[in-house]
């Protein structure tokens, strides 16, 4: 089955306004009409132009109609998206008073089952609209606390003119606690307008997290690198902590070494099942500057002379 496109039937560009397609339809429909052209494919190009300003005149069926895409030329084969009739409803006779069967196999394929059999008048067409998707970011801590974001959507809209234009408008976002990234929020009705009496879409928003200067975040657990001084790696210490809602008292225990993992259980991103904070010890050498500094470096190096920091290497 061939692709038709109405468009270049019309001789119009796909962002063409009402009303420069009727009048194409008028000036195209009047050269082509059988009984006053001599074109011997009069009848074909007049049935052509009758099934192409069908679909285009009403507002709504042209915007079903563009949702196939820009991409497709005329004469290739074509089959209509899985999901084409989902939601799709007609009622009344075919356009210009004809029925699907006086079209092309192309427009029965998107409407004939819809047109067939309705009562008289004018055909309504019905799609739920499209579901969209966008990014929210949020701070770590909203995700422990909850929080409420303002979004800015585009909306497209018909202006008076008929050319397609963006509405921009705001919603009020209801960040819900112990949320995730890469979690999905829904807002119902919130996508892409439906088509006649159809329902709109949803839209559906991806939460993310600003990053953040201390902590990372794998699914509900959190981590943070903690420097520690050598004497408080080697002694032991109680620190104050910083966590994504709260400061912790930790104790760090003697004999600590780098690269270890300290878990505070439950305290990583709230949930049904919470997830963990780890803090991750990181020991920081001070630099040997002044004399003293050096002396006392030397004496280190004497005193743990036995130390071996490479013998896994077998040095």
């Amino acid at each position: 089955m061939e692709y038709k496109d109405y468009y270049k039937i019309m001789g119009v560009a796909r962002d063409a306004t009402q009303d420069e397609i009727k009048r194409a339809y008028r000036q195209l429909a009047r050269k082509y009409h059988p009984d006053v052209s001599k074109d011997p494919q009069a009848e074909v190009r007049f049935k052509e132009l009758g099934e192409a300003n069908a679909v285009l005149k009403d507002i709504e069926k042209r915007a079903a109609y563009d949702r196939l895409g820009a991409n497709w030329q005329a004469g290739q084969d074509f089959r209509p998206p899985p999901d084409w009739n989902a939601g799709f409803e007609f009622s009344g006779d075919g356009a210009n008073g004809k029925g699907a069967e006086d079209f092309s196999d192309f427009f029965a394929s998107l409407y004939g089952q819809a047109f067939a059999g309705g009562s008289r008048g004018r055909p309504e067409f019905h799609s739920r609209g499209e579901d969209r998707h966008a990014q929210v970011m949020i701070d770590l801590a909203d995700a422990y606390s909850g929080a409420t974001r303002i979004i800015t959507l585009g909306t497209p809209e018909v202006d008076a003119s008929g050319r397609v234009k963006m509405r921009s408008h705001q919603l009020n976002v209801t960040i819900p606690r112990g949320v995730r990234a890469g979690q999905h929020i829904r807002l119902a009705g919130q996508g892409a307008p439906g088509v006649g009496q159809g329902k709109a879409g949803d839209l559906y928003l991806e939460v993310a997290f600003n990053p953040h200067a201390h902590f990372r975040v794998e699914q509900r657990d959190v981590f943070l690198d903690l420097p520690l001084a050598p004497w408080e790696a080697a002694l032991g210490a109680t620190l104050d902590v910083p966590t994504p809602n709260a400061t912790v008292n930790l104790k760090i225990p003697p004999n600590s070494k780098s690269g270890g993992k300290l878990r505070l259980k439950g305290k990583g991103i709230p949930g049904n099942t919470p997830g963990d904070f780890y803090v991750v010890l990181q020991v920081v050498l001070p630099m040997a500057e002044s004399d003293a500094e050096r002396a006392f470096y030397a004496g280190m190096a004497e005193q743990f002379k036995s130390f071996k920091p490479r013998s896994r290497l077998g040095a």
